[in-house]
């Protein structure tokens, strides 16, 4: 039976094959050429502690809805003002996402000098130059849906556009290419994305074999600061939250827990 990735991965070609109809690729170059320089996205996670990487996402494939007053502009403006180093919109319609949500959070400036990354299931080159054009500063790759030779031309194509993209890996096979592709920033999901199970201990036994100069991001599973505090010692530089953000009743205090801002200095 096809797993929910190989389901979302199918439908995304579809999508991949009429939106390259619908906006040609000199479009993008266009749309391109008006944007300002692409904001560093490892330079951002490079601080003391764990740096949080807030997600605006309004439904997951295995949980249903989990906002149902969705604001994305709203949401990451409170997430850039309590303290998150970054925002991460997922775009993908699984997740009832879509790239006018990230358009809308860079362009009314909710982000401020946080970098913005698409979060969504690349695997061409045209994505990347659309995940640019709406306004991306950078995006996510899934080296489980790539090959080695894809994964290192993704990353080249968003180098050259001035983005430095997320990595994510999910075993040591995966974070072996990564490294070999040149990827710095790396991701270690806690989630089985065949399975939906997750597993912090996933991060616990991969981050080790990640050089100490790449940019480390734990991702999913990650919900309170005891979470962070246990994946400090293994070298995490950021970790990537959507779900304990977007469920909380007080969102502002749920960051905030997270990223240690106390409640006068947040912005």
């Amino acid at each position: 039976m096809p797993s929910i990735l190989d389901k979302i991965v199918a439908t995304k070609r579809e999508e991949l094959a009429a939106s390259m109809r619908e906006v040609p690729i000199g479009a993008l170059h266009d749309a391109i050429a008006a944007r300002p320089m692409a904001l560093d996205f490892a330079v951002a996670l490079r601080k003391d502690g764990v740096s949080l990487i807030a997600e605006v996402k309004k439904a997951s494939p295995s949980k249903g809805l989990l906002r149902e007053d969705f604001r994305p502009v709203e949401l990451a403006a409170t997430y850039v003002q309590n303290g998150a180093s970054a925002v991460s919109v997922i775009t993908d319609g699984h997740f009832l996402g879509g790239t006018a949500h990230l358009t809308a959070v860079k362009e009314s400036g909710a982000s401020g000098t946080a970098p913005v990354l698409r979060k969504d299931f690349l695997f061409d080159p045209y994505q990347v130059y659309e995940a640019r054009a709406i306004g991306a500063d950078t995006y996510l790759l899934i080296v489980d849906i790539l090959s080695a030779s894809q994964l290192s031309e993704l990353i080249e194509v968003g180098r050259s556009l001035g983005m430095n993209p997320l990595v994510e890996t999910h075993d040591e096979d995966e974070i072996a290419i990564a490294i070999d592709a040149g990827a710095e920033v790396i991701g270690i999901n806690n989630r089985d994305l065949h399975t939906f199970v997750t597993d912090l201990a996933t991060t616990e036994r991969l981050a080790p074999s990640i050089p100490s100069d790449k940019v480390i991001v734990s991702e999913s599973g990650i919900s309170t600061p005891d979470d962070l505090a246990r994946l400090r010692p293994y070298g995490v530089d950021a970790a990537l939250v959507g779900e304990a953000l977007v469920t909380a009743d007080d969102t502002g205090a749920k960051v905030r827990a997270l990223t240690g801002v106390p409640v006068m200095a947040a912005r």
